[in-house]
């Protein structure tokens, strides 16, 4: 029987690139598949930082726009505004009255916000509550993670835990997973890609600036005719991406010289775009039709609460509390 898979994805203006698809788009598409996939664009989160109206919704629609020509497909995955289900923000607040201030005082985001000197929200500190609904709302069986966002989903059982303790068992408790066959993709500099380095390959930029990017790749100075280690090279690195006949090839022309990084960087530019090609068509075709992103967007709306008006109406009963009016 197909399990729940619940991911969230902050909306944000920035592109998204290679190692977004490596590291997790790229499974939530495969997901498809054989799971009952759930995927939220949490646009509530992003208020921690974006205090802009006209923004957060183009960001919003931006990030569902880039997902969907990813692949997700509404047939096979219910794709969601977070703001578009209120019971999360009141599932938010009977979690919050069961949940100590101790347990959040231990989040990574809280305390790496405090030890930099930042200006904390109650938003800021209370996410990991808001989070939480986000899982539990909507009976997760299980929620991909990275090794750094463990905590996230060890907080949500907790508190799932102390809801019921104090009033039945009535929310489920989610497993986390370990992104399986997540890469770890270099960046232009050589560090792990990301936008916080600056040092991305976006899959929907222009060609001519994809071009600029991967020409601009930090190599040595090795002179051409000169053997080169591949497993010292960044551009090298790209190339395994994107397994293919040519690859122990271009190893070889490595290894004896044959090739520069310049003849490299072309090789991994047409490699690159020829991959990219039907997700970057389509990108452009949605860009066309907003209106049907949006559809999208609203009738997973209408899906999604149906879970989570079930939850609500199982932890309003279990607190004690009237049935919903209307």
């Amino acid at each position: 029987m197909p399990k729940r898979v619940l991911s969230g994805v902050k909306p944000s203006a920035e592109m998204m690139h290679l190692g977004n698809w490596f590291g997790a788009v790229r499974q939530f598409v495969e997901l498809q598949a054989t799971e009952d996939n759930y995927i939220f664009i949490a646009d509530y989160h992003a208020m921690t930082t974006v205090h802009d109206a006209k923004q957060l919704r183009a960001n919003s629609l931006e990030i569902a726009t880039q997902y969907m020509a990813c692949g997700l497909d509404p047939a096979h995955t219910v794709l969601w505004r977070q703001s578009d289900v209120p019971e999360v923000c009141e599932l938010t607040w009977l979690l919050s009255c069961v949940t100590g201030m101790g347990l959040l005082e231990r989040a990574h985001g809280y305390k790496s916000a405090r030890q930099e000197g930042r200006d904390v929200s109650m938003g800021l500190f209370c996410y990991p509550v808001l989070m939480a609904a986000d899982i539990l709302a909507y009976e997760a069986d299980i929620v991909p993670v990275g090794e750094d966002q463990v905590q996230h989903v060890e907080m949500t059982r907790d508190m799932a835990e102390r809801f019921n303790n104090t009033y039945g068992d009535t929310l489920k408790l989610p497993a986390y997973r370990l992104a399986k066959g997540a890469l770890r993709v270099p960046g232009v500099d050589g560090q792990k890609m990301s936008k916080s380095y600056g040092n991305t390959i976006g899959l929907f930029e222009p060609e001519g600036a994809m071009k600029k990017k991967i020409m601009g790749i930090v190599t040595d100075s090795t002179p051409m005719g000169t053997p080169l280690d591949p497993d010292k090279c960044t551009v090298f690195a790209l190339h395994t991406l994107f397994p293919g006949d040519d690859l122990e090839e271009l190893r070889a022309a490595y290894l004896s010289g044959t090739i520069g990084y310049g003849g490299a960087k072309k090789a991994l530019l047409t490699k690159v775009l020829d991959a990219l090609a039907p997700i970057r068509a389509r990108y452009d075709e949605l860009k066309r039709d907003p209106s049907y992103v949006a559809d999208v967007l609203r009738e997973g709306a209408v899906k999604a609460r149906l879970v989570a008006r079930r939850t609500m109406d199982a932890c309003r009963l279990a607190a004690g509390f009237a049935d919903p009016v209307g």
